[in-house]
């Protein structure tokens, strides 16, 4: 278990971890809250990786919500058109780093650099009640390399059906769908270029398309200052564009975390939410 303090991946857990939100009735919350924990994370190496690390690493508690920006169950983003049933805001993810001496698959070739995907989302509601919100997601991010010098490392999709429900004290989410990238960013991660190429992993290059698909459900819990989250992830690569590749050692695979947090400070102002 390695202690994390990198920004990157303590982002990582909570967009994770804060993926789940329940829908409720609106209420007067505080405008902005405050507070710190701590997580643990188990993620491969990358998708289609045969090997994992566990994370452990602090989680800051952060809820901001203002009009436009936000900072909540949902993750950070800017809220750009909320008309009726549609939205549209920021969608960001990210990608944890690689070190290539520790993954056998890749070993001999330059490192994986982590990545941060940004790009717009499109949100519309299919249905709503007191205690659920359902969702048709469709985000488009660029993911660029963190580095130096960063770089494009080229686009994904990823739209998902997201259900959010609140059962007594508990915020459950649900959302899955298909992946989809194109060649530069299947590439990135699975060819496999002539001068790294060895008797039992092949020269590659992949091509765009279709990326497997992904399933995730997370659920949270706020009592007093103390809140408590936890997520689990399943991804299958089977039909993916770059099935075949070498690196690919595993097309099911596993993630899971969970994070314990304290509020420490919250504003006085007071605004009116649907969370």
């Amino acid at each position: 278990m390695t202690l994390c303090p990198s920004l990157l991946r303590t982002s990582l857990a909570l967009a994770l971890l804060l993926a789940t939100a329940g829908a409720q009735a609106a209420e007067d919350k505080p405008l902005w809250e405050l507070g710190v924990g701590a997580g643990v994370l188990q993620l491969p190496h990358y998708r289609g990786s045969d090997q994992s690390h566990t994370w452990l690493l602090p989680v800051p508690y952060i809820v901001y919500r203002g009009d436009i920006f936000k900072a909540d169950r949902n993750g950070a983003r800017a809220l750009l058109v909320d008309v009726d049933r549609f939205s549209v805001d920021v969608s960001v993810s990210a990608s944890t780093p690689t070190r290539s001496r520790d993954n056998v698959a890749r070993e001999g070739m330059p490192d994986l650099k982590p990545t941060i995907e940004i790009g717009p989302n499109l949100n519309w509601t299919l249905g709503r009640g007191a205690d659920w919100k359902l969702e048709l997601r469709l985000p488009v991010r660029a993911a660029v390399t963190v580095a130096s010098q960063p770089r494009v490392a080229g686009w994904i999709t990823t739209p998902n059906l997201n259900l959010d429900l609140r059962s007594g004290p508990w915020n459950i989410g649900v959302l899955g769908g298909p992946v989809f990238g194109n060649r530069k960013l299947h590439g990135f991660f699975y060819d496999v270029a002539p001068a790294y190429a060895t008797a039992a992993r092949p020269a590659y290059q992949a091509s765009g398309g279709y990326a497997g698909s992904t399933l995730a459900a997370a659920l949270s819990q706020r009592e007093g200052a103390r809140w408590i989250g936890a997520f689990v992830k399943y991804d299958r690569l089977s039909g993916a564009a770059f099935e075949d590749s070498p690196l690919v050692r595993q097309r099911q695979q596993w993630s899971f975390g969970i994070a314990v947090s304290w509020v420490l400070a919250a504003s006085e102002q007071r605004v009116s939410v649907n969370e």
